[in-house]
């Protein structure tokens, strides 16, 4: 069914006494009439562009916004009909949002319009040589340098973007994860610089042999005797002085944690 046949319910006269009537006051009746006059005529052109991901209902409420505007600038005395004059409205208002509105991330403007041009591009030169076209021959057909044709073509693959949770195979029993999974994991180590740096607040309290052992014990991963050697003391008088080390650092940090509690 061609797109000005969606029009047929109100005469041409009609049409133009209405969309003046309506540029004159704003009748919202008058304009539900020419609405629903004319809202075949949108879908049908909006279905010609509800490809991807773009749905259906969302280019036709854009369609709308191209067709109301088109009831306000209508002028007769240009000789065209109404039709011919808000078809191309309508579809500049949906190539705009198209363009605009549906891109996941932020591309520039001039990549957004050389899209759809290396699209066809493709298409035409496909059948045109009978093979897949290279870099170099879009860029000739469509007369921009080759950069452009490569950036464009990188760029338009961020048109839509994946889900975090969009579902991926995993294995070839047909387990499946999803990209979250794959994103990252917990980093046992931050926890661990955590806990030296509040560890190292609490040094304070030691004195210097009970900081030798502390850190020839827990830092150097030195036994006790490997440790007591190093000082020239004995196993048991390193064992005395890391029980003694470790009960000080205890109350140190319990009293710096009530004083972050009472803060």
């Amino acid at each position: 069914m061609s797109t000005k046949s969606q029009a047929i319910g109100i005469n041409k006269a009609d049409v133009c006494e209405l969309i003046a009537q309506y540029q004159q006051d704003g009748d919202e009746e008058v304009q539900q009439q020419l609405v629903k006059n004319y809202r075949g005529m949108v879908e049908s052109l909006a279905t010609r562009f509800a490809y991807g991901n773009e749905p259906l209902e969302d280019l036709v409420q854009v369609g709308m916004i191209g067709l109301l505007a088109a009831f306000k600038r209508y002028d007769p005395s240009f000789g065209r009909s109404f039709e011919s004059f808000a078809i191309p409205t309508i579809v500049g208002e949906i190539k705009r949002y198209i363009r605009d509105k549906t891109w996941s991330v932020h591309v520039p403007r001039r990549i957004k319009e050389l899209g759809p041009k290396v699209k066809k591009a493709v298409d035409h030169l496909t059948v045109e040589l009978q093979r897949s076209p290279q870099i170099v021959d879009i860029a000739r057909h469509i007369n921009v340098s080759e950069e452009e044709v490569l950036e464009t073509m990188e760029m338009t693959r961020n048109y839509h973007a994946l889900s975090v949770d969009t579902e991926i195979e995993a294995d070839s029993d047909g387990s499946t994860v999803t990209l979250l999974d794959l994103i990252g994991s917990e980093e046992e180590e931050y926890g661990r610089v955590e806990r030296q740096l509040t560890l190292s607040k609490a040094l304070h309290v030691l004195s210097e042999r009970e900081k030798e052992i502390i850190y020839l014990t827990f830092y150097d991963n030195l036994s006790q005797k490997q440790a007591g050697d190093l000082l020239g003391i004995s196993q048991m008088h390193v064992s005395r002085l890391q029980r003694r080390a470790l009960s000080k650092l205890r109350e140190a940090l319990w009293h710096d944690a009530n004083a972050l509690v009472e803060k």
